[in-house]
């Protein structure tokens, strides 16, 4: 898909590579994330008390909120003990979220508009929420494969392997489209109307955004709430 000017595109060594221009992108969301994060570590130290809210609105107030509404999410779909997949998942939603902010900036391009941001993350969601099935289940998680009945387990294991591998192919064409569509559609409308009508779907866009982070991270949580269950 052919973008209109970006900020990096005057960067000589990247200007006229697209790809690149995205991959700087994606480091730019992740160095804004990392001097949040340490701004926020900051906070915390040089507070006398760190347990207590602070009064005023400030990035600790708006991370921890967050925070709480992902852990209160992530319990009603995989249980009490939900709280230990938070790193992941809570890292996923706040680094898509913000990569699908930055396609509102003028002259930026949403990293999550590219396939291959969108598949390292569906990729790592994959090998994750695998990876604690034989955790929690041992060599018996391969059971997840094969169905309630043993004459049809040969079928059933084909079927959800399959299933399984679809999985990490359809959080990623799925983000992609919605970000790559909603990102064309402003820039479309900013150019026939540059005043008022872009406010519009700037608004809408910021719908867009917040509501594929939750998609992502809400799949990637029954995902893993399916691979650790004992039922």
């Amino acid at each position: 898909m052919e973008h209109g000017f970006t900020w990096f595109s005057l960067l000589p060594f990247i200007a006229n590579n697209p790809e690149r221009q995205l991959i700087f992108t994606t480091i730019f969301v992740a160095a804004i994330l990392c001097i949040i994060s340490i701004k926020i570590l900051f906070s915390i130290k040089k507070s006398p008390n760190p347990l207590i809210p602070k009064e005023k609105f400030c990035f600790q107030n708006f991370f921890e909120l967050i925070i709480q509404a992902t852990i209160n999410i992530m319990k009603d779909i995989i249980g009490p003990h939900a709280e230990k997949y938070l790193p992941l998942i809570g890292s996923l939603f706040v680094f898509i979220f913000f990569c699908n902010l930055l396609g509102l900036i003028p002259g930026f391009l949403p990293p999550t508009s590219n396939l291959y941001t969108n598949g390292a993350c569906a990729i790592i969601v994959f090998l994750y929420y695998n990876y604690q099935g034989f955790k929690e289940h041992g060599i018996k998680y391969l059971k997840h494969f094969a169905g309630p009945l043993i004459y049809l387990a040969p079928l059933m294991f084909v079927i959800e392997v399959i299933s399984h591998l679809f999985r990490p192919f359809s959080l990623m064409v799925r983000l992609y489209g919605n970000i790559s569509g909603d990102h064309a559609v402003l820039a479309i409308f900013s150019s026939l109307v540059p005043l008022i009508v872009p406010v519009v779907f700037l608004i809408l866009g910021l719908m867009v955004a917040l509501i594929q982070a939750f998609v992502f991270a809400t799949l990637s949580t029954v995902y893993i709430g399916l691979a650790v269950s004992h039922e």
